[in-house]
């Protein structure tokens, strides 16, 4: 039997390929989370070990739209997943998002901080957690944020884009929170199973996000000065870059309690110089 990983192009999953490569990776057409019993049927065909689901409607802004659409990719189809592998006392890895708070205060979000997402991403997120925990099982919930990596799309490869046309670009400062490379993610992903595996004890929700915490201005600040581009960054609030869905304005996550999961809060400043040279982009 092989570990079942929900999610097969996406950052994270590419990543835990490299991590867990005896590992079956399902992609739409194997298991379609806009048709949630697909998810429990494969868990069923497989009996796997061990299950991640790293699998998600992650278009933000589009999900203001297409709300009952996200809300079946991430709170119904994770909630089937949690109950099949609650009923055959599988572990489940779930990642979540810093979109399930409503960015007030200046203060790191405790895992037990109250919910109150912006928008419809943040609420379809929630549903997932919700449906997760209701399953019963042994879980672990690890929410993220501000997720990149040399893989799809993301702040950084938008940023190294734009400096080849742009000397001068403005960026958002008052939105802060910790930038999380995608491999450290997976790995992650790979210690919390390993953790439950020895103890069911550690089920819960856990905080994943990478330090220290800064702005997206000077996330792309240090961007540049590493990839080597001479790009002017001015900073602007968030008033002046609206976008359909609200963005919480702190994303800062409280990651203490990852030290009952054996992990430890990863550094981005140098997960960015692997990402940088895995796009041939480090100066």
């Amino acid at each position: 039997m092989s570990v079942l990983v929900f999610g097969r192009t996406g950052q994270v999953a590419r990543e835990l390929s490299r991590r867990l490569p005896g590992a079956r990776f399902l992609g739409r057409e194997e298991a379609d989370l806009s048709d949630p019993d697909t998810c429990g049927a494969a868990i069923r065909a497989a009996a796997p070990p061990l299950v991640i689901n790293a699998a998600a409607y992650t278009a933000v802004d589009k999900a203001e739209e297409q709300e009952t659409l996200a809300t079946i990719i991430n709170g119904e189809a994770p909630g089937v997943m949690a109950r099949e592998c609650a009923a055959q006392g599988i572990p489940f890895v779930h990642i979540s998002t810093d979109y399930v708070f409503d960015g007030s205060g200046e203060m790191p979000f405790r895992p037990d901080a109250p919910c109150a997402p912006l928008g419809a991403y943040g609420r379809s997120k929630l549903a997932g957690e919700e449906e997760v925990r209701a399953a019963g099982g042994p879980h672990v919930i690890l929410r993220t944020s501000w997720v990149f990596s040399a893989h799809g799309s993301n702040f950084v490869k938008t940023m190294l884009r734009l400096s080849e046309s742009r000397g001068r670009l403005t960026i958002v400062a008052d939105q802060v929170g910790g930038p999380t490379a995608a491999g450290p993610i997976a790995s992650a992903c790979v210690a919390a199973a390993g953790a439950l595996g020895r103890s069911r004890g550690v089920t819960g929700t856990y905080h994943f996000a990478g330090a220290p915490d800064v702005s997206w201005a000077d996330f792309a600040r240090e961007i540049f000065s590493r990839a080597g581009r001479q790009v002017e960054v001015e900073d602007i609030p968030s008033a002046d870059y609206p976008t359909p869905a609200r963005r919480p304005a702190n994303s800062r996550l409280d990651c203490s309690s990852l030290q009952r999961l054996g992990i430890t809060r990863p550094d981005w400043r140098a997960d960015l110089d692997h990402v940088l040279k895995d796009l041939g982009a480090l100066a």
